[in-house]
């Protein structure tokens, strides 16, 4: 029985949006799976990437057809909104047609739009998923998620991770046997571990909304190995600790002291990136030992320190070794 696939496509999506899970998909076949790949657009016509290439239509999302699951690609311009109401109808037309419905990266917001997100969880791009939470305030926005399953409904995060949710809708299909022989074939994890926190900043760069505020961001910044409480940051910031706790609520939306710890994991992230020792780069960023840094990635990254240098630290390191 051949599973038909359906991808939305449209000017301006990101390309590998779509280009990812077709290339499970049809990796899939060469191993015995059948899925059948349409690719269709508002009005049957061309349209172009994001990135420049052209993309030709196999026919219209509004023509007759019943969809096992279709694929919404993002767009970043979608956060900013508001989405094309022809997008807007089309994903409607194609939600009510298909099995299951599967967002990738920004495209979420098109489902948002479309009134396919109220009561579910889902997630997007880390970079995003407050506006989401924002705008679509009956969705339940999980955005540390990799990708999310609720019922008929998939939402991956940024990009690639269309990959990883195409390759669990083969598992799904399938089986397990089958995804890991697509995954080794494209060279990638079957199931990536960590979630997108170990991708983001835990910090976006908001401004503080008092100078003063600021001027204690920066003194956490320039001596993270200083010993801190809720008293002593009231101290050196000249705000009452009531004050100062509802002021990061607000501004940060975390509490003062998780904050400190977020300025710790994100300096000990650089130190890991440029080739810094586990040791060392506790020591550098503030943590009291190699094992506390760990609790505090595994905690807010939900990975290990050293699989995080494993995965974005330079090929060599530029400093010696302590450990």
């Amino acid at each position: 029985m051949v599973r038909r696939i359906g991808m939305l496509m449209f000017d301006g999506m990101n390309m590998l949006d779509i280009a990812g899970p077709s290339e499970v998909f049809t990796e899939a076949n060469s191993f015995g799976a059948e899925y059948g790949i349409t690719y269709v657009t508002v009005d049957g016509r061309d349209v172009r990437a994001s990135n420049g290439l052209n993309m030709s239509a196999d026919g219209g999302a509004f023509d007759d057809r019943r969809w096992d699951t279709v694929f919404i690609p993002g767009d970043d311009r979608f956060p900013k909104g508001p989405e094309p109401e022809a997008l807007v109808r089309a994903t409607r037309f194609l939600a009510d047609r298909a099995g299951r419905l599967a967002s990738v990266c920004t495209g979420a917001f098109l489902l948002g739009s479309a009134g396919l997100l109220d009561g579910r969880k889902v997630t997007t791009h880390w970079r995003h998923a407050s506006e989401l939470a924002r705008r679509f305030p009956m969705a339940h926005v999980e955005p540390d998620r990799i990708f999310v399953h609720d019922r008929d409904l998939y939402t991956s995060a940024g990009v690639s991770t269309g990959i990883d949710l195409a390759l669990s809708l083969v598992e799904t299909d399938y089986d397990a046997a089958l995804a890991r022989k697509v995954a080794q074939s494209l060279v990638i994890y079957l199931r990536r571990s960590g979630g997108q926190s170990q991708f983001s900043s835990l910090l976006d760069d908001r401004e503080p909304s008092q100078p003063a505020l600021q001027m204690l961001v920066d003194s956490v910044r320039s001596a993270p190995s200083q010993e801190y409480s809720v008293d002593r940051l009231s101290a050196l910031s000249h705000i009452s600790p009531r004050q100062l706790t509802r002021l990061f609520r607000r501004d940060y939306d975390t509490t003062p002291m998780r904050f400190v710890q977020h300025i710790r994991i994100g300096l000990a992230k650089s130190r890991l990136e440029a080739g810094y020792s586990v040791t060392m780069a506790a020591q550098l960023s503030g943590f009291g030992s190699p094992e506390s840094m760990r609790r505090a990635f595994i905690r807010y990254l939900h990975v290990s320190p050293r699989e995080y240098q494993r995965r974005f630290g330079i090929t060599q390191p530029r400093v010696p070794k302590t450990s």
